[in-house]
């Protein structure tokens, strides 16, 4: 009998034993507010509500437009309707890059006019535009292989998207390999997979001053494929390139900030958020306006619900991500002597879509300490937290003060399907992908916010 009464005791252990099923007991002060938090943020839409205003009233938002200022002017008012508290900006000089009229066409087989975006950072055409035939190539190996033909003529990069960094090589990279070899211009197939005939902008930059500067565009994959076929099937094909494309002198812009000051330890800061800025094609809902709702609500429903936790926790709205990341940089340089200070960064600069996904860097004590508040996002099916946080934007401040990351990010498909178009718009994100991530970085910042040790560090 009392063997049988010790291994009913053991097994009672067992089955309520927060340890034994996976639910850290230190956790256990948290708990209700980490599920407060997860019920208010998954109760209605207001997160998408709010990223539907942002993109519906303010639209594309290139650094240095009025349309990202009155967008900043915007977050600066209704971060203040939210309590949050020092509500700012922080200038930042960026560049201006303006892409003026632009246009495509094969002009030999008979005319098409082909879908295009010049790249941000490209130069221009002559006025009268760019006009030669073309020259495939699959990979720059391939291109090294035929210099002998590219000369005098347009190279297109036709390159499979296999995962965005390897095949945004060529978008950044393709007009100096074109210059290399004497080529007149660049164009490459879009950065994603397959869309809707839809271009894909986004930055290059010129590598090597020693070639000259070739204007050059992306064209959708479709396109693409289509020039190709023609080569392959003996076609000579003529393109001719117009582009107005210039850099203006440097602009200023701004990051915006907004705390929830901490009620014991407010020099300690927890920091979120993403980046404001998008492409000026672009209405830029999935990269970043998501992003930066979604860490912003961390903040504002931490205020709203009355949860006071000790540390600061940080909303940064980064500006110039997109051409120059500026904001991230002028972020770490405005605040480099509270760097160590930054006890965990946040970015959400990957999109929401489902299936998504935390992640974080960070020492292997701080991981398992991670890991163990992520049993709290259970019942939003996102407890694993997988290898890899960081941002273009947090990663200043992060490198300088030692400081552990992480990111949010949505299933990489879809999210660069419509990546740099303009198909990133609202009507593509579900109001309960945006409702779960605003849920699961809430539950996750107070936590780290509240806890009473700091995260260690490297």
């Amino acid at each position: 009998m009392r063997r049988s009464l010790t291994l009913i005791l053991v097994t009672v252990i067992l089955v309520v034993s927060p340890q034994a099923q996976g639910r850290p007991s230190w956790l256990d002060p948290y708990r209700d507010n980490a599920d407060k938090l997860i019920k208010a943020a998954t109760a209605d839409q207001f997160a998408w509500d709010r990223l539907a205003e942002l993109t519906d009233t303010y639209g594309q938002r290139l650094t240095g437009s009025d349309n990202l200022n009155r967008a900043i002017a915007w977050a600066v008012e209704t971060m203040k309707k939210d309590g949050l508290e020092n509500v700012h900006t922080e200038k930042v000089m960026a560049p201006r890059w303006v892409r003026g009229r632009e246009s495509l066409e094969i002009t030999d087989p008979p005319l098409h006019i082909v879908p295009m975006l010049g790249l941000g950072g490209s130069v221009a055409t002559p006025p009268d535009g760019v006009e030669a035939d073309v020259i495939v190539v699959g990979n720059g190996e391939e291109l090294t292989r035929r210099a002998g033909e590219a000369k005098g003529k347009i190279v297109l990069f036709n390159v499979p998207y296999t995962n965005y960094g390897e095949t945004v090589a060529y978008r950044s990279g393709g007009a100096t390999m074109a210059a290399k070899v004497g080529a007149v211009a660049a164009i490459v197939r879009s950065v994603g997979p397959m869309g809707l005939r839809t271009p894909h902008t986004g930055g290059m930059n010129y590598g090597d001053d020693s070639v000259p500067k070739l204007p050059t565009a992306a064209i959708p994959a479709e396109d693409a494929n289509r020039i190709q076929r023609l080569v392959n099937r003996g076609r000579r094909v003529r393109l001719r390139l117009k582009m107005e494309a210039r850099f203006d002198p440097d602009v200023e812009s701004f990051n915006v900030v907004g705390d929830l000051r901490g009620s014991e330890k407010p020099d300690e800061i927890v920091l979120v958020g993403g980046h404001f800025d998008s492409w000026d094609a672009a209405m830029g809902a999935s990269d970043d306006a998501v992003g930066t709702i979604v860490t912003w609500e961390a903040a504002r429903l931490m205020k709203k619900l009355g949860i006071k936790p000790k540390r600061t926790v940080r909303v940064v709205l980064f500006t110039n991500e997109e051409n120059g990341t500026r904001g991230g940089n002028g972020y770490r340089d405005a605040h480099a002597k509270e760097a160590g200070n930054h006890v965990l960064a946040l970015e959400s600069d990957s999109g929401v879509f489902a299936p998504a996904r935390l992640g974080f860097s960070g020492p292997e004590s701080a991981r398992k300490l991670i890991a163990d508040i992520g049993t709290l996002l259970t019942g939003l099916g996102m407890q694993e937290i997988a290898a890899g946080g960081g941002g273009a934007d947090i990663g200043p401040i992060g490198q300088l003060g030692k400081v552990p990351m992480m990111a949010y990010s949505g299933d990489s498909n879809r999210y660069f399907t419509i990546h740099h178009t303009p198909a990133d718009t609202v009507d593509r994100i579900a109001p309960e992908e945006v409702s779960k991530a605003a849920a699961a970085i809430s539950a996750m910042v107070y936590v780290v916010a509240d806890m009473p040790q700091m995260l260690p560090k490297q």
